[in-house]
């Protein structure tokens, strides 16, 4: 079973790497600097033949020597902060490290890299009472290539890492300390980000020039790629189950599929919806637990503020089993989703869209034009479906394009949010007005969800011989609220028309 912590740390080098570990007695807050010894480590990093792990700043280790012996896995959460994974020491990459890392891998072979062996001399900066603040080391690195590159190097850093449930300020102190000694901030994130560097074929070194978008295609390939980036970047997080990773990667998957939809002029619908119907299943999957789990929340909620003796029989604990009743099952079909070939395959593919991308004749013009154009189109069919729904009498019909117009709301917001870079503070203004809607008609839909379920426990509950009143009582409340909410939309919605009409 893999050990989780999370890594705060900072690195430093000079031109001079004769020099020693810097007196630390005169930081803020140490009272001890205390020797741990000289601790020999030996690791091996692996990656793929065309480093795509390091390229987001990912690395995967096999390390003996110290006090942490075993396979490590560290994942970029900001700057100088990783989320480092344990698992025990093996002779290869561990199912479960490996499996946290198949959305960058795919298919590919992970190979070992770059061997780094280390001479760590090693300090605890301690407080008044015993307590560490931070651990210091002095790295004296040879860092030889495996594969890939060529040669070996050499040199020596200082590392200071962060103590469990530390300050992060107490490393400005550190830093202020050391900067006065003549070190300064290491030119690389990591060791295994130097050695790549220094090793690499003369060919392949530096990174490519970023560009700024200027067309309408780049302006929508931007943002494609801010998603695609996004569906990667979460599914370690989903697989471990981390709060709000699921409802991440849905949202990143649904802005993806959206924006598809809304820039046809842009992409060759030809080409990208095969990949909207894929995108489509994908967030399927992922909202197959969410949406019981909201709707759990929202009938707790309201059943917290029934009083007591309107509670009759079992209500919280029916609800509990409701709740739980799928969750294993779509855990497990969630996490078969993300190893399947399907789901590759479709990260493959969206690849290729980006690296080859579909371009219609409108991608090579001005964005102003193009992106406010698709925009306003949208737009329309939002405007057409508030208005539909208003026309309708309470009950599904009203329902059904209430919920169809909150969709067609947020696939505004999506094309706007793409369009924000372009045309700035008029876009903003509709993805402000559109958060506003969906938020308003996603509440109106979840009390048609919930009376829906409502309806459904209440059957059950009356079929094992349960008195179902509260079940009447929490529909009735549902009932009312949607009617609240019915009955202020046509002003909320004048004042969401105008802000969203200025693009």
């Amino acid at each position: 079973m893999a050990d989780i912590k999370r890594e705060i740390e900072r690195k430093y080098e000079s031109d001079d790497d004769s020099g020693g570990l810097p007196d630390l007695t005169g930081v803020a807050g140490v009272a001890t600097v205390a020797d741990r010894g000289v601790a020999h480590l030996d690791a091996t990093y692996y990656d793929t033949a065309d480093e795509r792990l390091a390229a987001r700043g990912i690395t995967l280790r096999r390390r003996t020597g110290g006090s942490d012996a075993g396979w490590h896995l560290k994942l970029p959460v900001a700057p100088g902060e990783r989320e480092e994974i344990h698992a025990p020491l093996s002779d290869t990459v561990p199912d479960e490290l490996a499996a946290l890392v198949r959305s960058r891998v795919r298919h590919a072979e992970l190979l070992p890299v770059v061997r780094l062996r280390s001479a760590r001399d090693v300090r605890d900066l301690l407080d008044a009472r015993g307590r560490p603040l931070a651990e210091v080391g002095l790295d004296t690195v040879r860092a030889e290539r495996l594969s890939g590159g060529v040669g070996d190097v050499r040199w020596t850093e200082i590392e200071v890492e962060l103590a469990d449930g530390g300050d992060p300020a107490f490393l400005d102190k550190v830093e202020k300390r050391l900067r006065k000694t003549g070190l300064r901030p290491a030119a690389h994130s990591s060791k295994l980000a130097r050695a790549l560097a220094e090793t690499a074929p003369e060919r392949t070194r530096g990174p490519a020039p970023a560009t700024e978008p200027v067309s309408a295609g780049d302006h929508v390939l931007a943002y494609v790629r801010e998603q695609r980036d996004a569906i990667v970047a979460l599914d370690p997080a989903v697989r471990r189950d981390a709060e709000d990773s699921v409802h991440g990667m849905r949202v990143a998957t649904r802005r993806l599929r959206s924006t598809l939809k809304s820039f046809r002029a842009v992409l060759d619908r030809a080409v990208t919806d095969p990949v909207g119907d894929e995108l489509k299943w994908l967030a399927g999957v992922l909202g197959e637990d969410r949406d019981r789990e909201v709707l759990t929340a929202r009938l707790t909620a309201t059943l917290d503020d029934v009083p007591r003796d309107l509670v009759h029989g079992p209500v919280a604990e029916r609800l509990r089993k409701w709740s739980g009743a799928e969750h294993g099952g779509a855990r497990g079909r969630l996490l078969a989703v993300l190893d399947s070939d399907r789901y590759l395959s479709l990260l493959d593919t969206v690849d290729t869209l980006l690296t080859d991308p579909p371009l219609r004749e409108a991608a090579g013009k001005k964005p102003d034009k193009v992106l406010a154009k698709a925009v306003r189109k949208d737009f329309r069919k939002v405007s057409a479906l508030v208005a539909q729904a208003l026309d309708a009498d309470p009950g599904t019909d009203r329902d059904v394009a209430l919920h169809e117009a909150r969709k067609k709301a947020k696939r505004t917001r999506y094309a706007a949010e793409a369009a924000v870079p372009a045309l700035g503070e008029p876009a903003k203004a509709v993805v402000k007005s559109m958060k506003a809607l969906q938020s308003r008609l996603g509440e109106h839909q979840d009390s048609v969800m919930a009376r829906g379920a409502l309806r459904e426990l209440s059957a059950v509950a009356h079929a094992a011989g349960e008195d179902t009143f509260t079940y009447g009582l929490l529909h009735e409340r549902e009932r009312c609220r949607a009617a609240d909410l019915e009955a202020a939309l046509p002003a909320f919605w004048d004042g969401v028309k105008d802000a969203a009409t200025a693009l």
